[in-house]
Formats: C-alpha cells, sequence, structure tokens
C-alpha cells in the first residue's frame, strides 16, 4: 500500500527498524575486507549510474550491486523527468539554498538523526558542518544540473549516498554500542524517508513562508525529483514518497511533530553548522541567513534547534526594517550589487542576493579541502 498520511504512523514505525539489505551486505563485506578506501576512490569515476557506465575496475559484487541498482523508480516517465526540470528551472538557486540551510538543520530535528550525525566521526565533529555542506551541496547542484535526471548522473551521486548510509549502519552494528531498542536501525528507513520529507516538503513550506509563489506543476517536480531521490537511496516502492505535493505535505503534516524534538544532539548539531557560515561568510551576510532560517522553518522549530535570533529576525516578523541592512551584507558578497528596494515582499530580493552568495558558498565547500563526494567510513569516528 502507498504511503499517505493516513498510514503514515504506522508504516514509519516499521521503517525505523529497516535498513537496506541489499547494501548492507556488500558494505558489511567491504568493511570487513578493508576495502572501503579503495572503493571511496573509485567512486570518483562513477559518473552515472546505466549501461555506458564502465564498471569494470570495481570489485565485481559492487559493480553487480550497481548494475542492479539502475532500474528506474517504478512509474517513473519522461513527464516526471520534464516536471522535475522545469521546479529547477525557475527556482533551483533558492531551493538548493535553502536545502542547505533549513534543509540541513531540519535533519538535526531528529533525535535519531542528530544523535547518529554526531556519532558518526566525521559527520558530527567540529568539522562536520563543512563536510556535510561538501558532499550535501554536490547533491544539491546535481538536481538541478542540466540533463542530470537523463544522463543518469544524479542516480550515480544518490547510490553513493545509498552506500554511505549503509556503512554507517554497519558500523554501529560491528560496534556493539548502538541500542537498537532506544533508536531502532541506524539510518533507517524511517530516516530516510523523513529526510526526503524535510528536503522536499519542508522546503516547499519554506518558500511559501518566505513568501515565494511556487506554481502547481513546479511543485510537482519538486516532488517528482524527491521520488527519484527516494527510490534511489534504497527506499522500499511501499515507504517511497508520491509524487503529489500535496499528499507528500499532508504526509509530512502528520509526523512532523512526532518526529521533530529539541535535543541536545540537534541543538550541538545546528550550533556547529552556524559557528561554519559564520566563520565562512561573516557576521552580516551570515545573520541574513540565520534570519530567512527563522521565517522559513517559523519560530517553533527554530527554536527547538536552537537557531538563534538574528538582529534582522524582528520577533519573526517580516524584514522590512532590515531590509536595507541585509541587502547591504550580502551585496558586498555578491559584488556588491544589491540596492534597498521597497516591494510587496521584503524577503523577496534577500533570497535573490543570498542564493547567489549561496552559490559561493557552494563552491567554497567543494573546493577548500573537503571532499564532495560522498564518502564511506571504515571506521567510526573516521577524522582522516
Amino acid at each position: 500500500m502507498p504511503l499517505t498520511a493516513a498510514n503514515v504512523v504506522t508504516e514509519m514505525e516499521a521503517a525505523s527498524k529497516a535498513g537496506d539489505p541489499p547494501a548492507d551486505q556488500l558494505v558489511s563485506e567491504m568493511i570487513d575486507n578493508r576495502e572501503v578506501d579503495g572503493v571511496n576512490h573509485l567512486f570518483r569515476t562513477i559518473n552515472e549510474l546505466g549501461p555506458d557506465q564502465d564498471l569494470s575496475g570495481l570489485p565485481e559484487r559492487l559493480a553487480q550491486f550497481l548494475r542492479e541498482a539502475q532500474a528506474p523508480p517504478p512509474g517513473w516517465s519522461e513527464a516526471d523527468v520534464r516536471a522535475a526540470e522545469g521546479f529547477f528551472a525557475h527556482h533551483h538557486g533558492e531551493a538548493s539554498m535553502l536545502q542547505g540551510t533549513v534543509g540541513l538543520i531540519g535533519t538535526y530535528l531528529s533525535p535519531t538523526g542528530a544523535f547518529t550525525l554526531r556519532s558518526t566521526g566525521r559527520l558530527g565533529g567540529v568539522e562536520g558542518p563543512g563536510r556535510r555542506l561538501s558532499q550535501s551541496s554536490r547533491l544539491f547542484i546535481d538536481m538541478g544540473k542540466e540533463n542530470a535526471l537523463r544522463d543518469r548522473s544524479l542516480a550515480a551521486t544518490v547510490t553513493k549516498v545509498r552506500l554511505v548510509h549503509a556503512s554507517v549502519r554497519q558500523l554501529h552494528k560491528k560496534s556493539g554500542e548502538w541500542d537498537y531498542a532506544k533508536w531502532g536501525e541506524p539510518v533507517s528507513q524511517k530516516y530516510t524517508t523523513g529526510a526526503a520529507c524535510v528536503f522536499s516538503a519542508q522546503i516547499l513550506q519554506g518558500m511559501q513562508n518566505l513568501g515565494l509563489h511556487v506554481a502547481k506543476d513546479d511543485a510537482h517536480g519538486f516532488m517528482c525529483a524527491w521520488h527519484y531521490i527516494n527510490h534511489y537511496l534504497g527506499t522500499p516502492e511501499k515507504w517511497l514518497l508520491p509524487k503529489n505535493a500535496d499528499e507528500v505535505e499532508a504526509i509530512w503534516n502528520a509526523q512532523r511533530d512526532k518526529e521533530w524534538k529539541k535535543t541536545d544532539d540537534g541543538v550541538y548539531m545546528t550550533a556547529q553548522a552556524i559557528k561554519f557560515y559564520r566563520d565562512l561568510i561573516g557576521p552580516g551576510a551570515s545573520d541574513a541567513y540565520i534570519a530567512l532560517t527563522r521565517v522559513a522553518l517559523t519560530d517553533k522549530y527554530a527554536d527547538m534547534a536552537g537557531v538563534p535570533k538574528s538582529p534582522l529576525d524582528l520577533a519573526g516578523k517580516p524584514l522590512a526594517a532590515g531590509h536595507g541592512l541585509a541587502s547591504h551584507a550580502l551585496g558586498g558578497l555578491a559584488g556588491g550589487t544589491a540596492k534597498k528596494t521597497v516591494g510587496v515582499n521584503p524577503y523577496k530580493e534577500i533570497l535573490g542576493v543570498a542564493s547567489k552568495a549561496f552559490n559561493q558558498v557552494e563552491r567554497y565547500a567543494l573546493t577548500h579541502g573537503e571532499d564532495d563526494q560522498p564518502q564511506m567510513h571504515q571506521e567510526l569516528n573516521d577524522n582522516r
């Protein structure tokens, strides 16, 4: 039975105990044979997931796994591809920026997710936000890249993330220290589907909170893209997000307050992410990012995550009074071209300039000492 708002609570209870058996078995063997580092190097040579990709240099069982992972989502069509491309043609900049801020912080509001990230070495340590942004940026950029859904490059990126998830599950299992009764399966199917909701439905809601109009067809296209990603993350068909934006929003609304809680781990991870932004782009522009994040999340969830109130926040009210300051700060980062304007939506100009500035953040994350390819772990607390 497909995932719906009516059955999501029951289905997610089952999904919290489920991993990804084909990926888990493969990665468990690679860890035992200490093959992970070599495969991580080979990941850089895998540019697509399809019949034209040369897999001859890979261990045979990994090559076979990738061949079996090539199948598109059930019912996938050219119309789905066109719909997804339509969304990114209109909203790639804003969506990418919000996924890199609201989306990442949203995943920290899952107690299990935040605990998993904090306990998994380099993803949760001081270097974690930069590294996670670096590897997430590859996904966000690839989602909107021309022909990404046609040349199978996005499928390749997502399948690498699938194997990273399996490495986290297997290392926790081998450690003997994971509390399965309390936490369920590490990076479970529940977490994977929940994260897909955060990066899709929550982003669309955030765009609405910021006064950005997303046409119904474009919202559908964004859900098609996340349905595609959800599939290549190894999620069984019964737990795949639907392609209908209203259905996914209903699922997320039914599940969010059961899933999102304030925890020490979540607040810690959020603080690390905010410190990363402040150190990278300075106080003026980072204040604008923080203000936009609070408005997009709403005060309720921003407070849960420990997102501070910035000088531009004005207790969650429209940013009209701080609009000139934000435009000036962001304009300096984006070449000094921003001007204060008066309009119906005081967030719109800030968002436009911030999304351009975020391109610089992404470029930094992709080129300054961070590996932009998803990388499996050979050991927990792996700080290479």
